[in-house]
């Protein structure tokens, strides 16, 4: 008889001894007053409180917790912990401040061995909260129960309609999270952090999954209910994993696109979260606009194929009216020649002189993403000579929107002799690139 143990017995490593849960330690651990000072300091920078107390308006009965005191305990829950819960939040706020920190944020003393005066704390911190979305809340409802799914999507809908109030407290909703996403931007900026930063971005949707279940059927009845998050939805990306219920987060980033002259902090720059798969291009845009506003430049902004597919009005246009050069990437498909306009070839995304060699304009055509991402010398090469032929800009976006671009023979820098331009105007040729 063979004594082996079976396949599921594993040896009881020291690694496994080390990551196994211990019991919480009798002295919580508290949070130095600096980080609490810190954390409290962005959010009086940000402006957002008075956003907030405007909306909150004069209320009855006694004032409870402080706004400012719940979320700057959020924000401690996302520095010490990595989650943005209202438990974590209100335990930080009950055990882990000091005396003075307490005091900074207007929060009473409370003895942790009385059960009593624990549990009102918990209740006043949360009541404290739901004062805050009551008032932000397009569709205030009771998030803890299921409602069926005509009545999910009756409320649903208050996210999207053109109410004036509706669209109110969807943008000052949008206004606070901008607001608290750019201070840290300032900062950096007032110190010197982004001397070096050019204007590159990266934008890219991400999946924001979510603690609250799918809708599913009632299996008594079989009536479909929804999500506690009616709004949420599932995120699929781009990659072969599954779907993600939740939402979906776009996130502009500092980038670096080519060899910096110094380093930066790499900050975000921009956040909304939105319903996945819903106005992908506009909350792209969203994040852009307010960047000009704190004097940041303009360059490259790179996307993946989301906003490749978008239409010109909801991502192109808008992100060039902003300054912004367009780096995406294209399908297979979509690759070379793409069409033209008012004379000019579009390739891969670039407006070119129609008599460009066929060769360069052909030398992406049906590639593969492998031989894109990994060019070779030959296509590389291919590449670089397409330069000369493009259209280069003559006057960015005026009140219209529009740009106006040059031909790349014209000018007193021409990068390439066109024998139709130089008859038309009477100019000798020179020794550029010659368009055929």
């Amino acid at each position: 008889m063979s004594t082996a143990k079976p396949r599921a017995w594993q040896p009881r490593t020291t690694r496994a001894r080390a990551t196994r849960p211990r019991p919480p330690a009798k002295q919580t651990a508290q949070i130095p007053d600096a980080v609490v000072s810190h954390y409290a300091r962005l959010l009086d920078d940000s402006g957002v409180l008075p956003l907030i107390d405007a909306e909150l308006g004069p209320r009855p009965g006694p004032p409870g917790l402080p706004i400012a005191a719940v979320l700057t305990c959020l924000l401690l829950s996302i520095n010490h912990t990595g989650k943005a819960t209202l438990i974590e939040a209100w335990r930080i706020a009950a055990f882990c401040l000091t005396a003075a920190a307490r005091h900074r944020l207007g929060l009473p003393d409370i003895n942790p061995e009385d059960i009593h005066q624990v549990l009102a704390s918990s209740r006043r911190f949360y009541r404290a909260f739901d004062r805050l979305t009551t008032v932000l809340d397009p569709a205030r409802h009771d998030r803890r129960a299921r409602l069926p799914q005509h009545q999910a999507a009756a409320l649903a809908a208050a996210w999207e309609d053109d109410d004036p109030a509706h669209s109110h407290k969807r943008e000052l909703l949008q206004d606070i999270a901008t607001a608290l996403v750019l201070t840290p931007v300032r900062w950096a900026k007032g110190r010197g952090y982004l001397r070096h930063f050019r204007g590159d971005v990266g934008i890219d949707t991400t999946a924001a999954p979510v603690f609250a279940r799918p809708p599913r059927a009632r299996r008594s009845t079989g009536e479909l209910l929804a999500s506690t998050e009616i709004t949420a939805g599932w995120h699929h990306s781009a990659g072969n994993g599954p779907p993600e219920y939740g939402y979906s987060a776009t996130l502009t980033v500092a980038a670096r696109t080519r060899p910096a002259l110094g380093s930066f902090p790499q900050l975000a720059l921009g956040l909304v979260l939105d319903t996945p798969h819903k106005r992908i291009g506009a909350n792209a845009i969203t994040t852009l606009k307010p960047l000009a506003a704190l004097g940041l430049p303009a360059a490259f902004a790179v996307a993946d194929r989301a906003y490749t597919d978008q239409a010109a009005d909801h991502f192109a246009r808008p992100a060039r009216e902003l300054g912004y050069k367009l780096a995406l990437d294209y399908k297979v498909d979509q690759r070379g020649v793409q069409g033209s306009a008012h004379g000019a070839l579009l390739i891969d995304g670039s407006l070119a002189c129609p008599l460009m060699p066929d060769r360069l304009a052909q030398a992406t055509t049906g590639l593969d993403d492998a031989a894109i991402r990994a060019p070779s010398q030959e296509l590389t090469a291919l590449i670089t000579a397409r330069e000369p032929y493009l259209l280069r800009l003559k006057q960015s976006a005026n009140a219209d929107g529009a740009i106006r671009f040059q031909c790349p023979a014209a000018g007193t820098s021409p990068s390439v002799t066109c024998p139709r331009f130089d008859h038309l105007h009477q100019r000798g040729p020179a020794g550029l690139p010659r368009s055929t």
